[in-house]
């Protein structure tokens, strides 16, 4: 057995040269491993979406211009229709009398118009013979006036009766898709153009639609001066391309024009109103149905994409971390835009040439060394789904 001072001296020397050994350990740890790629570069367009809403072209309101009974109802509920075909009919039974009321009345004011005729024409002769008198001649002349007055009186009346037996049937003023009736046979309906004349049913156009949705201050602002530079459309930036696509779709496959810009902005919420214009031949699209909405943001470019993995998140900015060619790694401040095909779109912040830390993010830091593991992005070729689409900026 060792003496105690021996073994109190080489335990010591043990305790002394356990932390050199640890130091030593961590001094040989490697740099943690990252993987960097460069940013993928391509020629695309960015959109701005909006939210939009359809709305009919065209919508009217139909009304009867006669009082009276519903005698038929030529459609059914929801049934496309053309101009000028039969929608309701009115019982025209009174109409029919009163018409031939005013077509009595005007033979009777023709008949005495022809009588006051011949008197003039008879009177002629005895005024130049002196055998009638002026004051009785000029009677016979008036009375002819009052006469054909009279005429020109129940002609107007056979008029009015005949276009109001015309408005006993109530046919469609436009091509489109009606409602339902809201009265039924046998109702009495109200005419007139006042809020209390009766609502008969609601008939809109379906093809072509309109859908509209409001554009921010920033982005008019910014559409004006691509219009200026012809990148957007013509004056005012009509005529623009716009694409929608409905709640249930992943692509923006329905494409339309911009053909409305309104005069000013809405002071309450600092937004300008536009429209655009859309085919709508299979009918997919129905007036009040909500759809997303995008329009060119920038005109073709050349544009830097990233994974979404690559970009950190603090209270304040997104980033990305940036690799040298010594391994020290620097943090980049970004502005981002929306997805495409997969990558997104990196607006300020890095550039081409950058090697950006795009798996190991969380073992990376700044002013720190890794070894990185290069690798090459690529564009996904899957359609970008609905998370995907790009977003007003």
């Amino acid at each position: 057995m060792l003496p105690l001072g021996a073994l109190l001296v080489a335990l010591a020397l043990t305790a002394c040269d356990r932390p050199q050994a640890q130091n030593k350990s961590q001094q040989a740890a490697p740099p943690p491993a990252v993987t960097t790629s460069q940013p993928v570069v391509s020629e695309l367009v960015e959109w701005d979406e909006y939210t939009g809403r359809f709305e009919a072209v065209a919508s009217v309101e139909v009304r009867a211009r006669v009082s009276g009974y519903v005698d038929r109802i030529a459609f059914v509920d929801g049934q496309a229709v053309k101009k000028g075909d039969l929608l309701f009919v009115i019982d025209p039974r009174p109409f029919e009398r009163a018409l031939a009321q005013a077509q009595a009345e005007l033979e009777q004011a023709r008949t005495k118009a022809q009588n006051s005729a011949l008197d003039v024409e008879r009177g002629k002769p005895l005024l130049e013979r002196k055998v009638m008198s002026e004051k009785m001649f000029d009677d016979r002349a008036n009375l002819l006036r009052e006469a054909e007055a009279a005429v020109k009186v129940a002609d107007a009346k056979v008029a009015t009766a005949e276009l109001e037996l015309a408005f006993t049937r109530i046919t469609a003023p436009i091509d489109g898709r009606m409602s339902r009736a809201t009265v039924s046979l046998g109702s009495w309906i109200s005419a007139g153009g006042t809020a209390n004349a009766t609502l008969l049913t609601l008939l809109v156009t379906q093809d072509p639609i309109h859908i509209y949705f409001d554009i921010s201050e920033n982005n008019y602002i910014k559409y004006k001066r691509m219009a200026e530079l012809g990148a957007l459309g013509g004056k005012d930036g009509k005529g623009a391309d716009v694409e929608v696509a409905l709640p249930d779709e992943t692509a923006f496959a329905h494409g339309g024009k911009l053909d409305f810009v309104d005069n000013r902005l809405d002071p309450g919420t600092a937004t300008m109103r536009a429209r655009a214009i859309l085919a709508n031949g299979k009918q997919i699209f129905s007036p009040g149905m909500f759809a997303r909405v995008r329009l060119a943001g920038t005109p073709l470019k050349s544009t830097v994409l990233l994974p979404d993995a690559a970009i950190g998140t603090d209270q304040a900015n997104k980033f990305v971390l940036v690799v040298a060619e010594d391994g020290m790694v620097s943090r980049r401040n970004v502005q981002l835009g929306p997805l495409h095909q997969g990558l997104r779109i990196v607006r300020q912040g890095v550039g081409p040439q950058d090697w950006v830390v795009t798996s190991g993010l969380q073992r990376a830091r700044p002013g720190q060394k890794v070894t990185a593991n290069r690798e090459t992005l690529r564009l996904s070729a899957v359609r970008p789904a609905a998370s995907d689409a790009p977003v007003s900026r």
